[in-house]
């Protein structure tokens, strides 16, 4: 096939990317929507530019030299960025290239003004915009002119900010190709920006204009403030019109000027109402078009829109899809189970299949949709107040939207059925920590039931692991179907959930009576102290038994000082004490090898997988502790939990009718120490199950890799468990569909999921309402009591952890797995997390001051940065 070179946007259609880049593939679909007036012009193709860079086959060198660089090596990128540009811009255009170029601007007018824009084969995709990476040129006038454009247009795919991007974002810079477009200047009366949804809420029913006079240079540069207009069903329901003192206007020979505005007009809007909904309306049509919210710019011309492009807005969290018009509010899993990262489909699916309620997948993460339970007046209070003990961000989320008196519909009073929010997976407990189908009769006070139901766990598991063994091929997929109802069994275990309730109705009658009766704030935090039948804090305790091991022989500790790979257990044996080191590592990994960052998502590497993760960790402990400190802090706990209870006890017995008081209190804190630590416990027993499903469906993906059916194991993440079942029985594999999800993955990872989030695509934050905290301090939930000084360790890696003494850990949201960090630590600040979350329980045990639920601390709080936790009233100081 021949090459061509030039194509007019009249012949290009959405499907042409790879040759006229993702703007022009847009500009092209635009052009074919009936009412949509798109300016007139032609594309320079990629085969033009592929073309020219075969004239210089040094830059494919400097290209893989690109390649290599570190995303934040701003000098490296910057000298070799500017080597490549200025090497493409010298290079001559082939004479039947260049008159291909001429001769198109010769036919649409030479003496007309155009505008010359990149357009890379990676641009304006439904998962990377792009957006302002390469370069545009306004008002070019004459053949020659748009030509030298053209040539900077190559170039300005190597610009810093778009290497530094596509390093960021994992492109190919060898694999991406620049076409440019080259369309007939309009001169604007008004120009700007509209986006079917609102940006910043992510409302998909109000859409936002920012409007400007002259071109739409002044509003993109921030050289002036934008009228800005929002748009409901036709109708403006918000507009803020700024003071616009300058515009950009092009010049007659070519280029652009500044100007400034009349001072009577300064003020007046840049477009009607009647022309903003007429433009919104546009919009829509647009939208409706590609299938999806889009970012339009657009230009007014006597009277008339003018659209010079439209690309998806990639910023948006996705909405769950619904079978029905009807309104939903839903509730974030991740934020409940304290892991907000995306997920891959097969973790979503095997998450879906194992949990008690139906749950709704949207952005890689999942949620419960309880607009039902917000419907019925008896249902909507016992759910606000659960989820309001767990973490008052989702009841004031859910707050704002039952204030929109019409958005959730009213439904009569109903009887409660099934297990509310979040489906117990994890924890046996909802986002607040209710079991199924309300609060459970109460249970006797007695350790022995505890005992009983880690027996029950343990036998479940055994029997898992011994029937797995034999079960290959679709008989494998068939039995762990079987394996996923046990699952549920056990989740739904009603002596299981009595048992957690009882934990945590013994928190909540401690606290709130406490302080009403002695003043106490948050008492149940010290009277938690090393309770005993907690498997996560005992897993970080456990960890520093190994460091005492390791301790003693100097050769292991700088072996694993130089740990590059996962194989080190193997050459443990070799070094002086290394059996006993990798004695002790591997009793460690048999009893919590099974658990990693992220659990919940049955993808991700264990410790059992990767050991390595472990050792930054246990070479703090070495470095850090003692020996015997793991006996040592957990008695010290233990003596704490007991001099407070007397300390309690006393003082209630002073107080009128204290005797009674003291009784129940007495009561209830048994009560506490007999359950709190079970509620930790299922979670493990989930882990573990899963951990037991993910070794059995990894043999069948190493058997698909032998079989050539996949390349890569690892491929069977992108797919739902039903899809992986349907590739064993067919031994054919989709390709394409795996490498898209891998995409659509890469993409929902650069998204923060809200807590709660509308089917009108609005996320809904919330807020803490206080007005008791100084100015500056950062507020969240106060989650164990204590007021600490000491260094900020921002860490958003566990492997990556660099622990010194005294050190408070801030990070984004603490599952199971972080706990051995926090016998190093004296503080803990996390973005995400409720009352009962394993971060707060773990907290309270080891006795750290912790505020959760803090919005954006790693980016407010700069590592090394001294703070002052305080754990008791919640919230954070900056301190000099």
């Amino acid at each position: 096939m021949s090459e061509q070179y030039v194509l007019d946007l009249h012949e290009v259609d959405g499907t042409q990317s790879a040759v006229v880049g993702g703007k022009g593939a847009h500009l092209g679909e635009l052009s074919r929507i009936e009412g949509v007036r798109v300016p007139g012009g032609f594309c320079v193709t990629t085969d033009a530019f592929r073309r020219v860079m075969a004239q210089e086959p040094s830059i494919d060198d400097r290209l893989l030299e690109l390649s290599r660089l570190n995303p934040d090596d701003r000098e490296g990128i910057r000298t070799l960025s500017a080597e490549v540009r200025r090497s493409i811009e010298e290079i001559t255009v082939p004479g039947d290239l260049a008159a291909a170029v001429t001769g198109a601007v010769t036919r649409l007018g030479e003496q007309a003004a155009y505008a010359v824009r990149s357009s890379a084969t990676a641009e304006d995709l439904p998962t990377a915009s792009f957006a302002g990476q390469q370069d545009t040129y306004l008002n070019v006038v004459g053949p020659q002119e748009v030509l030298r454009h053209v040539s900077r247009c190559w170039a300005s795919l190597f610009t810093e900010r778009a290497v530094t991007y596509r390093l960021r974002n994992g492109f190919d810079h060898r694999a991406i190709h620049m076409a440019v477009v080259v369309q007939q200047m309009v001169l604007p009366y008004a120009s700007g920006i509209l986006f079917t949804a609102d940006p910043v809420t992510g409302n998909r029913k109000v859409a936002t204009v920012d409007a400007g006079f002259g071109l739409g240079e002044a509003l993109v540069s921030g050289l002036v403030n934008p009228d800005v207009f929002k748009v409901r069903d036709g109708e403006i329901i918000a507009e803020v019109i700024a003071a616009k003192q300058r515009a950009i206007h092009a010049l007659p020979a070519g280029g652009t000027r500044q100007v400034t505005v009349d001072p009577e007009r300064q003020e007046q809007p840049a477009l009607t109402h009647a022309q903003v909904v007429r433009l919104v309306q546009l919009g829509r049509q647009i939208e409706a078009h590609f299938g999806r919210p889009q970012d339009i710019e657009w230009c007014l011309v006597d009277d008339d829109f003018r659209i010079v492009q439209s690309r998806p807005i990639t910023t948006l969290f996705p909405v769950p899809a619904a079978d029905d018009q009807e309104n939903h509010v839903y509730l974030s899993v991740g934020h409940q189970q304290m892991m907000t990262d995306a997920m891959k489909p097969l973790g979503i699916s095997v998450w879906q299949l194992t949990a008690m309620v139906e749950m709704h997948e949207a952005g890689g993460r999942l949620f419960v949709d309880v607009t039902r339970r917000l419907a019925s007046p008896a249902s909507r209070a016992g759910l606000l107040d659960m989820v309001g003990k767990g973490d008052p961000l989702f009841r004031d989320a859910l707050e704002t939207v039952l204030d929109r008196s019409d958005f959730v519909p009213a439904l009569p009073d109903a009887a409660p059925t099934g297990p509310p929010p979040g489906g117990a997976p994890a924890g046996g407990t909802s986002a607040g920590g209710a079991p199924a189908g309300g609060a459970p009769a109460p249970i006797a006070t007695d350790p022995a039931i505890v005992t009983e139901l880690i027996e029950r766990s343990r036998t479940s598991i055994a029997a898992l692991e011994r029937d797995i063994r034999t079960k290959t091929g679709p008989e494998l997929f068939d039995f762990l179907l079987e394996a996923f109802a046990e699952h549920k069994r056990v989740l739904g275990d009603r002596l299981s959930m009595q048992a957690i309730m009882a934990g945590m109705e013994a928190t909540w009658w401690l606290n709130d009576n406490l302080q009403e009766w002695l003043g106490e704030k948050n008492a149940a935090d010290t009277l938690t102290l090393s309770a005993p039948d907690n498997i996560t804090s005992e897993m970080g305790l456990a960890l520093l038994d190994v460091a005492d091991v390791i301790r003693p022989h100097p050769e292991v500790v700088a072996f694993l000082q130089g740990v590059e790979d996962d194989s080190f257990l193997d050459e443990l044996p070799k070094l002086a004490g290394g059996t006993e080191a990798r004695e002790a590592i591997e009793a460690y990994l048999d009893r919590y090898g099974m658990r990693c960052v992220g659990e919940i998502d049955i993808t991700r590497p264990r410790w059992r997988e990767r050991p390595g993760t472990l050792l930054p960790v246990i070479l703090d402990n070495v470095r850090i502790f003692e020996p015997g400190a793991a006996a040592r802090r957990f008695e010290e706990g233990r003596q704490e939990a007991r001099k407070k209870e007397q300390d309690v006890l006393t003082r209630l017995r002073a107080l009128p009718d204290g005797e009674r008081k003291a009784a129940e209190t007495k009561e209830t804190i048994d009560r506490l120490r007999t359950f709190v630590g079970y509620r930790e416990y299922p979670k493990y027993g989930i882990v573990s199950r899963s951990f037991v499903y993910k070794q059995a469906l990894m043999r069948e993906a190493e058997r698909l890799v032998r079989a050539g059916v996949l390349p890569e194991k690892e491929d069977v993440f992108y797919l739902t468990f039903q899809e992986f079942h349907d590739v064993v029985r067919s031994e054919q594999a989709d390709a394409g569909l795996i490498q898209r999800r891998k995409e659509a993955f890469r993409s929902y990872q650069a998204l923060t999921v809200p807590r709660v989030l509308t089917s009108d695509g609005e996320a809904v934050a919330g807020s803490y309402r206080r007005e008791d905290v100084p100015e500056s301090a950062l507020v969240g939930l106060p989650v164990s009591a204590g007021t600490i000084e000491g260094r900020a360790r921002v860490i958003l890696d566990m492997a990556e952890a660099d622990l010194e003494e005294g050190d408070i850990l801030v990070t984004a949201y603490t599952d199971p797995s972080w706990s051995p960090l926090f016998v190093g630590i004296t503080g803990l600040v996390t973005e995400v997390g409720g009352l009962m979350t394993h971060g707060a329980v773990i907290a309270r045990e080891y006795g750290l001051p912790a505020v959760v639920g803090v919005a954006e601390a790693t980016r407010l709080i700069q590592d090394g940065q001294r703070i002052r936790v305080h754990g008791t009233d919640g919230y954070i100081e900056f301190l000099s």
